[in-house]
């Protein structure tokens, strides 16, 4: 088994001498690291700020080229310290799912509201972006000399939902571009705040932990950061200290559901791995009688000290993700995988419809069980380790493996009283944490809350929910937007805000939603908060359904 580069040495040295090319190259183009003179000067003033007891507004912005691109904007006062006023999606103003385009859309969205509040870009006091772009270059330089020349081939931009090389490039010009769209004469200097540290410290503050006495743990766990897939904290008290980074992108978690769950069934990447963890109900999920998980298992080293390293000879996507990226011996064990030019193919996608049409679909489920079982077998090891090495029963996850709800479901069951109770705090159990918004979707608040943290004001209230993309709609474009779509047949129904007509409102729901109809509730202004709007287009038409079937494809 080979578990780390063929040529780190190599890597290595690609790394050090990129970062020190980099790092100039960056600045001259208005991008700073957040341990930059500059940012620490940027940090200061806002400090300043707050404490004369004024308020701050920080913009949280992904343009790097990376999928969901947005901007975030919250603000920030010496009371109540960070507070979410938008979280704008590009994805939700462009309709393109996971977009890594330019968030244009979202900008304007952002700076109309603004207005509607009395606000201007100027009083945005720090721009700051979702990932350091000098160190997301040098790592990408690392790992393609790392298995060179096979991983030579990845250099060919194929654009996918979650990566492009040629919008990687674009990002490089993202305060350029900013500038331009806010007419200002001067560009916008970006503060490039790491991916991890985003992800951990907006997860914390906005967690119930947060204002809790002791320690909580954060793990981040996704496809990849600046400078590795997974990187573990301690929080506590308004400060946190990184405990690891695993420094590698290929020893992911998140990448290897990512391409079994894609080319097993059949859907792109960033589509297929909720859909691929929902299959696995249908599947063998008995590790001793799965005919797939004890020959799969060997793809993850389980190392001491909670290291996960991939199986290089197993896997070969650290040299080829998109095209090739099955060995020989995987392929003994999956099958060959689907091609990226044909997911979506109907033929191609796990259907559990077909599970009494078709004899090879039983299998596939099966498959997709023993990928769920090796997954959580390591991220079991992951978390054990770092709860037996500090004691801590209060953990954070996020990142997009935070999405995976059987894995947070069997991390529950697997740390409860009898995991704690041989000496790790006796009766006890581990509380967990996952954020409304775990995956790059938040990131760009996190950016934004790295500004606050920085500033020494980075705990504020818990968030809840994840609804603040855009302004919410008034009755009057609820309305138009009814009027504008003849194939929708629609009332409205009476005000919800008496505890009698709330329980009429939830029978009424459950009997829609078991009859196949769509229905929506929503707060309409200018009516009062507690009397929503309820919108319930009846008996849906084909074309509504062929609308469904495509918004839910997508």
């Amino acid at each position: 088994m080979r578990i780390g580069p063929r040529h780190p040495w190599l890597g290595a040295a690609g790394f050090h001498l990129a970062g020190a090319l980099l790092a100039p190259y960056f600045r001259r183009r208005n991008i700073f690291r957040a341990d930059s003179e500059f940012a620490r000067a940027r940090f200061g003033a806002i400090r300043s700020k707050i404490e004369r007891g004024e308020t701050s507004y920080l913009a949280g912005v992904s343009s790097v080229g990376f999928h969901n691109s947005g901007i975030a904007l919250i603000e920030l006062t010496r009371e109540r310290g960070p507070r979410l006023i938008f979280n704008n999606e590009e994805e939700r103003f462009s309709g393109e799912k996971h977009t890594n385009a330019y968030p244009r859309h979202s900008i304007e969205h952002m700076l109309t509201a603004m207005a509607a509040m009395g606000l201007n870009v100027g009083h945005i006091d720090a721009w700051l972006t979702s990932w350091d772009y000098a160190a997301v270059w040098t790592t990408l330089i690392r790992v393609t000399l790392e298995e060179a020349p096979a991983s030579f081939s990845m250099l060919r931009d194929q654009a996918t939902p979650a990566f492009s090389l040629r919008a990687l490039d674009r990002g490089i010009r993202a305060s350029r571009h900013i500038s331009e769209q806010l007419g200002l004469d001067q560009p916008v200097a970006l503060i490039a705040t790491p991916h991890h540290d985003n992800h951990a410290w907006f997860s914390f503050a906005a967690s119930p932990f947060a204002h809790d006495k002791g320690p909580a743990l954060v793990a981040v766990l996704d496809g990849f950061g600046d400078m590795g897939a997974v990187s573990v904290y301690v929080c506590e008290a308004g400060r946190m200290r990184r405990l690891y980074c695993n420094n590698s992108i290929f020893d992911s978690l998140g990448v290897f559901y990512s391409v079994i769950s894609s080319t097993q069934g059949g859907w792109t990447w960033l589509s297929s791995e909720g859909r691929y963890m929902g299959a696995t109900a249908y599947g063998n999920n008995d590790r001793k009688t799965n005919a797939y998980y004890a020959a799969l298992k060997p793809i993850f080293n389980l190392a001491p000290n909670g290291q996960i390293f991939l199986n290089r000879d197993l896997a070969n996507w650290q040299c080829n993700i998109l095209n090739r990226p099955y060995s020989d011996a995987l392929k003994q064990i999956l099958g060959e995988p689907i091609a990226l030019k044909d997911m979506w193919n109907p033929d191609a996608v796990l259907r559990i419809e077909d599970i009494k049409h078709k004899e090879n679909t039983q299998e596939r489920l099966d498959k997709a069980a023993a990928t769920q079982m090796v997954f959580e077998d390591a991220l079991m090891h992951l978390v054990a380790h770092f709860i037996s090495a500090t004691g801590i029963h209060r953990l954070v996850l996020t990142g997009g493996i935070g999405l995976n709800a059987l894995g947070n479901m069997r991390i529950l069951e697997t740390f409860d009283e009898n995991f704690f109770r041989p000496g790790l705090g006796g009766n006890t159990r581990l509380h967990l944490w996952v954020p409304p918004v775990p995956n790059d979707a938040g990131v760009t608040i996190g950016a934004a809350y790295m500004g606050a943290y920085h500033a020494g004001y980075g705990v504020g209230a818990p968030i809840e929910h994840a609804f603040y993309c855009g302004a919410s709609p008034t009755e009057h474009d609820i309305r138009a937007a009814l009027t504008a779509s003849p194939d929708i047949e629609w009332t409205e129904l009476k005000s919800a805000a008496s505890p009698d007509a709330r329980g009429q409102f939830a029978d009424f729901m459950a009997f829609m939603t078991a009859h196949d109809a769509i229905f929506a509730l929503t707060r309409a202004r200018p009516k009062p908060a507690h009397a929503p709007l309820a919108i319930v287009p009846f008996s849906p038409t084909p074309a509504i359904r062929r609308r469904v079937k495509t918004s839910t494809r997508a």
